[in-house]
């Protein structure tokens, strides 16, 4: 049998592996709800106790700074990939807890 590890553990598990990749770039994909979804790319440039922050290019060369809860990782409102490959970095989602 599996051996489940509580949340909050998971949380503090996402938040380490996004600490090993500050300033690396990502790719973001965020469900913002009612069918809105928005994809970034970035650099990781904070990773705070609640949330971590990816400064993102805009048109015309400005930058904004978008931040984002582990939670959020945890329950794949928030997905991260790499930006060259396309392949998912992080995967906590709730789909591959599955209770056999």
């Amino acid at each position: 049998m599996e051996v489940e590890v509580p949340p909050v553990n998971r949380v503090d598990q996402i938040r380490e592996e996004l600490t090993a990749l500050k300033g690396k770039r990502l790719r973001v994909r965020a469900n913002m709800g009612r069918s809105r979804v928005v994809e970034r790319v970035g650099t990781l440039v904070g990773v705070y106790p609640t949330l971590f922050v990816v400064e993102v290019e805009e048109r015309r060369g400005r930058k904004a700074r978008q931040s984002y809860q582990y939670v959020d990782v945890l329950t794949s409102a928030v997905e991260i990939y790499d930006p060259d490959t396309g392949e998912r970095i992080l995967d906590f989602g709730f789909e591959d807890q599955q209770l056999q």
